[in-house]
């Protein structure tokens, strides 16, 4: 389980364990907060292919579909 504190994931690097479409390496470049300092919206951007997508942030907690870090 990957520990993931929600003020620093902001442009933080991200590696998929089971990468498709050759998209291994993700960015987090957009993360927006509610008025009590919640995550409302995460969007990770792949770094080879430029495709954004929104997710839930807390997946990234899922070591076992992603890895902090470019690996």
């Amino acid at each position: 389980m990957n520990q993931i504190n929600p003020r620093k994931l902001l442009h933080s690097k991200w590696t998929a364990v089971a990468p498709a479409n050759r998209e291994k390496h993700f960015i987090v470049n957009k993360v927006e907060f509610d008025d009590d300092g919640a995550v409302t919206a995460c969007e990770l951007q792949a770094v080879l292919t430029r495709r954004s997508e929104l997710i839930d942030w807390r997946s990234l907690k899922d070591s076992a579909r992603w890895q902090h870090g470019w690996q």
